[in-house]
């Protein structure tokens, strides 16, 4: 869903119509919604005006989400093969904000604009009926035309139309569709945490899940991950967290997944999970209840989430002539409780590369808590890099084409005897520096998984340079960035970020060697900066 705005005489219509000729989009006008709404209305710009103004004040702007849910209904798929919708065009903050509780992450805003000599000489220049005998200046007294330009604020991106050709405003708007072939048979994007876990990165995977076909996840369910969702998050604890966000997409638990059979069947219910869309490979390894006993007897002074995940993996590896006997419940494919979702994860990745498919693997906790690499015996049970991740799923190196590494602007760790961490401060402080009200900031700083309170420490730049050497990230994804002011909540680009939130995401950049892609501004629709050059 696109949606273009402007001043008169700015470009739009040489961008939509660009739109509609080379990618296919069907065009929907708000000036056709108008009339459809008010069939009395006549075609000529002022009275356009006067009617669209009537229906904002009637709504807030609300109309037009509906009106444009009618005309997507009303079209077919041979009509609009690729799902592209463009809206020509959004008037007032109502209306977007309409669109894109309707629609979310489906949803680009693209703000034309120009010098205001050259709109003036555009409209001299051209002849249209809507316009016939209608002075310029009279145009601009219009409230809601002269307040067009302050929807640039709202927008994915900005384009100055008197500063590059109108072919130029094309290949803009169709790199931030992504709606460029990408070359070459990397097909296989890493998401994982550089930290202790909790970095948020349900939140970007909520961002980023709808350009994949295939999302895969590892681990087990020691690791919650939350996506933004109304009127409650979304939690996942076995499936990827872009289950709901990418619903065409199949889902893949690996071989080196740990499954706690209650818990997923829980979950498959809830997200209304069918055993067509779902693959467990059959090697995963299940949790039994004593699993979960004898975590919480060994493990409470190292606060282990004591969901079982250890004990289950632990028994994977040292149980092998007890699977043979046949007296316990180990491997997946044993479980008569999962046996519809059962197969194999390398079938479903071929298949997945042979149809050039795009795939998203998740990882789950964070590269300090890796049981080879972490603050031993502070870990968690499993190699949490993104070499780990991938031979827990089966992936290839040679098949990855991005690695994202996501890390908070302030690290957390469980509360409690969780293994050290350089340079604690608490909720006050973080109160304090970044205007959050206390009590907000004390309910969200608890753990998904458990609900327990997490310590909280400022940015430690010798552990994220050992994070970056051992994952060897393309990109970071940086979030929990309002800490370093509310304002930045915000923020729908990067310049409009703090001062000092600018300086820090170029000091991680220098320090990392690679771009902070992605920034995580809140916990809601529409919360990412997204910096891709993907």
């Amino acid at each position: 869903m696109v949606l273009v705005s402007g001043a008169i005489c700015s470009g739009k219509s040489a961008l939509v119509d660009q739109l509609r000729e080379k990618h296919a989009a069907t065009v929907v006008k708000t000036k056709d919604l108008i009339l459809r709404k008010l069939p009395r209305t006549k075609i000529e710009r002022k009275a356009l005006q006067k009617a669209g103004e009537k229906l904002d004040k009637s709504d807030g702007g609300e109309w037009v989400a509906e009106a444009l849910q009618r005309e997507i209904e009303a079209t077919s798929i041979e009509q609009t093969p690729k799902g592209l919708y463009v809206v020509d065009s959004v008037r007032i903050p109502g209306q977007i904000n309409a669109i894109r509780t309707a629609y979310g992450a489906d949803v680009f805003h693209i703000h034309v604009t120009a010098d205001p000599a050259v709109l003036k000489q555009r409209y001299l220049d051209r002849a249209r009926n809507e316009d016939a005998g209608v002075e310029y200046e009279a145009l601009k007294k219009n409230k809601t035309e002269r307040d067009i330009g302050q929807l640039a604020a709202l927008a994915d991106v900005v384009v100055d139309t008197d500063r590059c050709t109108a072919g130029a405003v094309l290949v803009r708007a169709t790199a931030l569709l992504d709606l460029y072939p990408r070359g070459g048979e990397k097909l296989v994007d890493v998401l994982i945490g550089g930290q202790y876990g909790s970095e948020g990165k349900g939140n970007i995977v909520g961002h980023i899940a709808t350009e994949y076909d295939l999302l895969v996840r590892v681990g087990g369910p020691n690791a919650g991950h939350q996506v933004f969702a109304e009127p409650k998050p979304e939690k996942y604890y076995h499936l990827p967290s872009g289950t709901k966000r990418a619903p065409n997409a199949r889902l893949l638990l690996g071989p080196g997944a740990v499954i706690n059979p209650k818990k997923l069947l829980d979950e498959l219910a809830e997200h209304s999970i069918d055993r067509d869309r779902l693959t467990i490979d059959a090697q995963a390894m299940i949790i039994s209840d004593e699993d979960i006993e004898e975590e919480e007897r060994l493990f409470g002074n190292i606060s282990s989430t004591a969901q079982g995940v250890g004990v289950a993996s632990a028994r994977k590896l040292t149980g092998r002539s007890d699977y043979k006997s046949g007296e316990k419940l180990f491997l997946a494919k044993d479980c008569e409780d999962l046996k519809p979702f059962i197969g194999s994860a390398r079938k479903v990745l071929a298949d997945a590369f042979v149809n050039g498919h795009r795939i998203l693997l998740e990882g789950t906790q964070g590269t300090s808590l890796s049981v080879h690499h972490g603050q031993y015996p502070h870990v968690t049970t499993r190699d949490t890099t993104v070499a780990g991740c991938l031979a827990d799923a089966g992936i290839a190196p040679s098949n990855v084409r991005r690695v994202i590494m996501v890390c908070r602007t302030f690290p957390i760790r469980v509360g409690g005897p969780s293994g050290p961490m350089e340079n604690e401060v608490d909720m006050e402080e973080i109160h304090v520096r970044s205007g959050i009200p206390l009590d907000p900031l004390k309910v969200a700083e608890r753990t998904t998984t458990t609900n327990r309170p997490r310590r909280i420490a400022e940015f430690d730049w010798e552990q994220f340079k050992d994070s970056v050497q051992l994952n060897g990230p393309t990109d970071i994804a940086l979030t929990f960035v309002d800490y370093f002011g509310i304002e930045n909540r915000e923020a729908f680009r990067f310049e409009q970020l703090t001062n000092e939130t600018i300086r820090f995401v170029e000091e991680v950049e220098r320090v990392a060697g690679r771009p902070v892609s992605l920034l995580s501004t809140n916990f809601g629709w529409r919360n990412v900066i997204d910096r891709r050059a993907w």
